[in-house]
C-alpha cells in the first residue's frame, strides 16, 4: 500500500470510527455529518473528500461489521462434503451474524446502496484488506459480488457441474432462496417474530435446505 493510500485509510478510518461509535451509543438513525464530523475531529468538507453523502458514508461504517462473518466462514467450511453442504454452511453463517445486527446487514444488502456494491466493497477491501483474511478464490469471488443476488448465485453455481441443480433452474433456485432469507431478515429487524437468534437461522436453514431438494427431485 502506497503513502496515498495509507492517508485514505488513516483518514477514510476516523470518519467509519467516528460513525461506529454512534451506532453503537445511539443507533444508526442517530447518524449526521456533524455528529460524525465532531467525534472524529475533522470538518464536514474534509469527510466529502472520502465520501460522497452521509449514506455512502453509512454504508462504509456499516461494512466494519462484515469483518466477523467474514473471518469466521473459513471454520464454517473446512469439513464441508460437497458443494450444497458448503452452500448451506455459508448461509448458516451469514445467518447468525445477520441476524444479530439485522438493520447493518439490511443497510448493506437491501438499501440504497445495495444495487452497486461492487466497486463501493472492492473499494473497501482495497483499503481494509486485513478484513477479508484468507479466503479460497470462489469465497473471495462471492465476498467481493455486485449484489447479494450476484453473492448467492456465484456460490450455487458450484452445484450445477455435480448435477445438484440444473443450470435452467439457478435462477429460481437464487431468487427463492433470497426471498426466505429476505423475509425472515425483515421479520427480526421489525421484530415480527417471537424466534430466538438461534431459531431464526435453523428456520431459515430449513427452508433453504426444502428449497433445494425440490429442485433436485
Amino acid at each position: 500500500m502506497d503513502k496515498k493510500q495509507i492517508q485514505k485509510k488513516r483518514m477514510m478510518s476516523y470518519f467509519i470510527e467516528a460513525t461506529n461509535q454512534i451506532i453503537e451509543n445511539e443507533g444508526i438513525d442517530s447518524i449526521t455529518i456533524r455528529k460524525v464530523s465532531d467525534i472524529a475531529g475533522y470538518n464536514s468538507a474534509t469527510l466529502y473528500n472520502y465520501f460522497e453523502n452521509l449514506d455512502h458514508l453509512i454504508f462504509f461504517s456499516s461494512m466494519k461489521y462484515l469483518k466477523e462473518y467474514v473471518l469466521s466462514l473459513p471454520e464454517y467450511l473446512k469439513n464441508s462434503k460437497d458443494p450444497i453442504d458448503k452452500y448451506l454452511r455459508i448461509w448458516e453463517c451469514f445467518c447468525k451474524h445477520s441476524f444479530r445486527k439485522p438493520r447493518i446487514y439490511y443497510t448493506i444488502f437491501f438499501d440504497k446502496f445495495s444495487n452497486s456494491l461492487n466497486d463501493d466493497i472492492k473499494e473497501y477491501y482495497s483499503i481494509f484488506p486485513e478484513e477479508l483474511g484468507k479466503q479460497s478464490k470462489d469465497i473471495l469471488s462471492m465476498l467481493l459480488g455486485q449484489n447479494v443476488y450476484d453473492r448467492n448465485r456465484s456460490i450455487l453455481k458450484s452445484c450445477i457441474p455435480k448435477a445438484l441443480i440444473k443450470e435452467e433452474d439457478l435462477e429460481e433456485v437464487n431468487e427463492m432462496n433470497l426471498l426466505i432469507y429476505s423475509g425472515m431478515l425483515s421479520r427480526v429487524l421489525n421484530e415480527q417474530t417471537d424466534y430466538t437468534i438461534d431459531e431464526a437461522v435453523a428456520r431459515t436453514l430449513l427452508y433453504l435446505k426444502r428449497s433445494i431438494n425440490s429442485y433436485m427431485e
